[in-house]
């Protein structure tokens, strides 16, 4: 049992499938005339979010507000926050207005975490600094299974800038929770060192992509995240795509029934071509209308009465 989600070694093998089925029963929602259940009424989900966010923020603001919540969207910018007011300051704050739920993404590694130890609510890691992303693993998840059938025993590879990606940590807790075989694909500058020992046993690496892909069920291509990056970690774009990008070439080596993931936003053209990002094997903008029934499911299992 668990009170909050901060990373994905928080679950184990039955919680995550709990989570993945309630999602499939969440997801019939969506095709409602009337998209609204009343799971929440009454509970209040703040999103805290201290660094930019499209699809996460909307994502769970359409999920708390789909179980009939009432969200309060915190940003940042116009905040107490720009005028120096801490994290535990402002966790104190919403602590007193009775936060039922804090989703909050944050620059610094393991500031969730210390939210945890400040509010009574459940806290929901929506992502920090360059530590992990658990939802997005849980849909990531969701989305093989989806278009798979299964988890146990496929093989992923996730491919591009492993160091600065939350993603990239999370999916290799979950996936090897869930049976699946993961490997590493990426630049060594951009695969830090031990980093599969340090998650996960089993987890294996590779610095030659065309290698790879014909063994594989998924590809996962993450972002390259420069504006994390002071130094060069590779000679041009051009050349990262060049051996690293995932072009129509490449994607026809790998076995007919694979998928291509991407957990956005994308720069397309260097770690994906527009073609393949577009094409029928992608499930980029499924991976977004399931992170809205994921997202459902996490904030109804805890705070619905049936915790995780």
């Amino acid at each position: 049992m668990i009170r909050h989600l901060l990373s994905g070694g928080d679950v184990d093998a039955d919680t995550a499938t709990l989570i993945l089925d309630t999602a499939t029963e969440m997801a019939t929602v969506a095709g409602r005339e009337v998209k609204k259940l009343p799971a929440l009424r009454g509970r209040t989900v703040v999103n805290l979010f201290y660094e930019d966010s499209t699809r996460t923020r909307i994502s769970f603001e359409a999920a708390a507000k789909r179980l009939s919540a009432d969200v309060i969207n915190f940003s940042a910018k116009g905040s107490s926050v720009a005028k120096g007011e801490s994290l535990k300051d402002t966790a104190l704050t919403l602590q007193a207005m009775g936060a039922d739920a804090v989703v909050v993404r944050h620059p610094a590694s393991g500031a969730p975490h210390r939210l945890a130890n400040w509010v009574d609510g459940s806290v929901v890691n929506a992502g920090d600094g360059t530590h992990e992303h658990p939802t997005q693993a849980l849909l990531d998840a969701y989305t093989m299974r989806s278009r798979l059938g299964r988890l146990a025993g496929l093989h992923v590879a996730v491919v591009g800038d492993v160091l600065h990606s939350r993603v990239a940590r999370s999916n290799v807790l979950l996936l090897s929770t869930l049976g699946a075989k993961v490997t590493l694909v990426g630049p060594p500058t951009l695969i830090p060192v031990d980093i599969a020992q340090a998650l996960a046993p089993g987890i294996g690496v590779s610095y030659d992509l065309d290698a790879v892909l014909p063994n594989v069920d998924v590809v996962m291509m993450l972002r390259v995240q420069r504006e994390r990056m002071n130094d060069s970690y590779f000679p041009s774009a051009r050349e990262y795509a060049r051996r690293y990008g995932l072009d129509v070439p490449r994607m026809r080596r790998l076995p007919e029934h694979a998928i291509v993931m991407h957990p956005g936003p994308m720069n397309r053209g260097m770690e994906i071509a527009p073609e393949v990002a577009d094409s029928p094997r992608s499930t980029i903008v499924e991976q977004v209308a399931n992170g809205v029934s994921v997202r459902m499911a996490v904030l109804y299992l805890l705070l619905g009465g049936n915790n995780l």
